[in-house]
């Protein structure tokens, strides 16, 4: 694989994942959808509300670290290689 597309990929990688993580919070945001949310997931783990938020953002913090992580950092690095003097 040719590092140009190596390159390109991680830079859609990152930009479908950063995509994702924005649609999933700004849906948090929204009052209905958590809601709903919170309540599918009650009926399979017996957890209350402000257990349920900790876990939710603890999934976004641990979703935005792994982006940064396997996908961001791997791009800049490459572009850093590819770079012309």
């Amino acid at each position: 694989m040719d590092i140009t597309k190596l390159k390109a990929f991680f830079l859609w990688c990152t930009i479908v994942n950063v995509l994702l993580l924005l649609l999933v919070s700004l849906c948090l945001l929204c009052r209905p959808f958590a809601d709903f949310s919170y309540c599918m997931n009650q009926r399979f783990f017996d957890i209350s509300r402000p257990v349920f938020n900790v876990i939710l953002v603890s999934f976004i913090a641990l979703y935005k670290i792994c982006i940064m992580a396997f996908n961001l950092v791997p791009y800049i690095a490459l572009v850093i290689i590819t770079r012309k003097k």
